[in-house]
């Protein structure tokens, strides 16, 4: 069955970085368009970013966009996203996954922006 695990999030100051990654399996990860969602505290899931199946091509929503940067490594089966410049807004629970709706999401990673 799609498992998916989400790692690296934490407890960053204004202005920091964090690299989450996903790690992908029961599904073929290389054909498979990915995605990365959040969700903060009391607010609905929220897309942030996507990347094609060979990861030529990525879409941010604009909260985000010029500051994540999202990959694959498609060897690894492992997705993964950057995040420069964290604001405390960026501060929720991330999500990746394969379908367009997040439903098949994993538990999550924390990512908490305050100084």
């Amino acid at each position: 069955q799609v498992q998916l695990v989400e790692s690296g999030g934490g407890l960053v100051q204004p202005g920091g970085s964090l690299r989450l990654s996903c790690a992908a399996s029961g599904f073929a990860f290389s054909g498979s368009l990915m995605r990365w969602f959040r969700q903060a505290p009391g607010k609905g899931l929220e897309w942030v970013s996507h990347i094609s199946t060979g990861g030529q091509t990525t879409y941010y929503a604009d909260s985000v966009k010029g500051r994540f940067t999202i990959s694959r490594d498609n060897a690894k089966n492992t997705l993964y996203l950057q995040m420069n410049s964290l604001k405390p807004e960026d501060t929720a629970v991330y999500y990746c996954a394969k379908d367009l709706t997040g439903s098949s999401r994993g538990q999550g990673t924390q990512v908490t922006v305050s100084s």
